[in-house]
């Protein structure tokens, strides 16, 4: 697993520093939670109270006000124990909240190539399953579980208060719930723990069948993918159920330390009625004090599967927060001398996988527009990724103007280098705010020169409410040419120096792929352009051509030159064209 997951010590050190934050509300809902159970404790005592008058023959007027006090702390403890659920959830909700927030905030700055190297799938599951699960915990659960804990606690300094013997009789069900819970807790917390991963796992999975849902269907492997799905989510299953049968035999033992402790209160109850050394209300508390821990470790028990998932997802979920946010570099560091990207011996490979990249060399001069073209795999797009500084390479060094990515901080690769991919996001909202993602405070008026220059302004005009038409999710629905569009007007807006294009007219279709590119060549001139060429047509308009070849640089020329020279550049290009050796006219300015 790429993304980390905290230990129980680091879990709780995280929860305490939270409550801290939060004194007031934190005591407001302990006090009233230990009120509640408390309050609890009132009827019992009474009522043992109650049964030595009627045994002595009291005035049954005390009897009657000894009923009206049992009645008031019913009604009170009833009080209490709802406010102290209120509070305990909007505590519990309000920890939620501020560690959901750390964790997408360290989500959105962990590394790109951090988050290629550990999947989507991870990441959503942490942040949507993960925090249902514990916000479901707390809710739901939460407070019933911190009620359950302080009546345990008080009721069995109750029994003690009555008399110390029956509170050691009463231990005697300690034994037997010490083993339960050394049984079950070691053996069941690493299945809830694998449970999280498997549930990733499933995830991610989904992620990529619906993200390649067009190429599923193409290739017709609706099957394989199913049955990968239906794999993950059979494994998250057989882990769930073997946690269940520990389970089951957990209750078992709790119900029979339940006999245990009861019968031995009962027993000692009778010997010290016998011999006069206590009163049979005492007793009979003793035993409503016993049996009235049925409930709070029953739930306490019935609900444990629930507290183990959520601790198995808080700790997943305070492993995200608990990262540490990639340092900026200190004020007066280096600074690019120009646009330029040099590559120097460079060698990656996915995880323990195959080289993909090896020994690779290039160099872009500033303002330079150079295209990779080459066979699927050839490592076309990894090498634009280690380029634009999203992936990290094994070895080798890639400079801006002489500097290092990593000695430039990944917020200033961010800012000099824009990559676009041919996967292009369109969020939900109005399609202006939607362009102005590349930069927030952008005007109107600069907006509508960014579509005007890539020639998305027509057809955004003709959009029922304009640039102010909702799109994205729940909204009109653009086609991958104008997502591409709005991916290119985005560029031209942030106006980075460094532009690298992956492929980023290759969703248009033959019908839209000139008017792509025409789009692109405008976004891009006058910058250090890396393209990489899904039709040789834009290989053809570059100042330079580099032709990878199983993770190598195989060739490297301009266009004319690597057509005479009857390699394997010329080869792809008769073939592209059917012999016809014209160069497409220039689409635009080539930068």
């Amino acid at each position: 697993m790429i993304l980390p997951v905290a230990t129980g010590r680091q879990t709780w050190a995280a929860l305490g520093a939270e409550f801290r934050r939060l004194p007031g509300r934190t005591a407001a809902a302990v006090l009233t939670v230990v009120a509640a159970g408390a309050g609890g404790l009132v009827a019992p005592w009474v009522l043992g109270h109650m049964v030595d008058d009627i045994v002595a023959g009291t005035d049954p007027g005390r009897i009657l006000g000894a009923a009206a006090v049992v009645a008031c702390a019913a009604v009170l403890g009833g009080a209490l124990t709802a406010l102290g659920s209120v509070l305990v959830a909007r505590l519990g909700e309000t920890i939620l909240a501020r560690l959901r927030e750390r964790v997408i905030d360290r989500a959105l700055h962990i590394p790109s190539a951090t988050v290629e190297k550990a999947g989507t799938g991870d990441l959503v599951a942490r942040a949507g399953d993960d925090v249902a699960v514990v916000t479901n915990a707390i809710t739901a659960t939460g407070p019933d579980f911190v009620s359950a804990i302080t009546t345990v606690t008080l009721t069995a300094g109750g029994l003690f208060a009555l008399d110390w013997r029956l509170g050691l009789a009463g231990l005697a069900a300690g034994p037997v719930y010490v083993f339960a819970l050394r049984w079950y807790l070691p053996r069941s917390a690493p299945f809830y723990a694998r449970e999280r991963e498997v549930t990733a796992e499933r995830t991610q999975a989904m992620v990529d069948a619906l993200r390649g849902v067009e190429t599923v269907h193409a290739y017709r492997l609706e099957d394989a993918h199913l049955r990968h799905i239906t794999g993950r989510s059979q494994a998250a299953v057989d882990v769930v159920l073997r946690v269940l049968r520990q389970f089951l035999r957990f209750g078992g033992w709790i119900n029979r330390a339940e006999f245990v402790g009861l019968g031995a209160v009962l027993v000692v109850g009778f010997l010290l009625v016998r011999d006069g050394q206590a009163t049979v209300g005492a007793t009979t508390a003793a035993a409503l004090y016993f049996h009235r821990l049925f409930n709070p470790i029953g739930m306490l028990v019935l609900e444990f599967d629930t507290i183990q998932q959520a601790g198995a997802s808080l700790a997943r979920l305070v492993g995200v927060a608990r990262l540490t946010p990639s340092p900026s570099p200190a004020p007066g560091g280096p600074v690019p001398a120009d646009t330029g990207i040099e590559v120097t011996g460079l060698h990656y490979r996915y995880d323990d996988g195959p080289p993909v990249l090896r020994d690779v060399t290039l160099r872009i001069a500033p303002g330079e527009r150079v295209a990779l073209v080459g066979a699927s795999g050839a490592g076309k797009t990894t090498l634009a990724g280690v380029a634009g500084g999203v992936l990290a390479p094994v070895e080798g060094t890639v400079r801006l103007g002489g500097v290092d990515l990593a000695a430039l901080g990944e917020a200033a690769v961010r800012r000099r280098i824009c990559l676009i991919s041919q996967e292009v996001h369109v969020f939900a909202g109005t399609l202006l705010d939607d362009v102005r993602l590349a930069r927030a405070d952008a005007t109107e008026e600069a907006v509508v020169a960014a579509l005007e220059l890539v020639g998305a302004l027509d057809w955004v005009r003709a959009l029922p409410d304009g640039l102010h038409t909702h799109v994205g999710e729940g909204g009109h629905q653009l086609t991958a040419a104008q997502a591409q569009h709005l991916a290119l007007a985005r560029l031209v807006l942030m106006d980075p120096e460094v532009a690298i294009l992956d492929e980023a007219t290759a969703e248009a279709g033959s019908a839209g792929a000139r008017e792509l590119e025409r789009a692109a060549a405008a976004a891009t001139a006058g910058r250090t352009t890396l393209v990489v060429a899904h039709r040789l047509t834009q290989a053809a308009r570059a100042d330079r051509i580099v032709l990878l070849e199983h993770g190598t640089v195989a060739e490297v020329g301009r266009h004319e030159d690597l057509v005479r020279a009857g390699g394997r550049y010329s080869r792809l290009w008769h073939g592209w064209t059917g012999g016809h050796h014209d160069v497409p006219a220039a689409a635009g300015g080539t930068g």
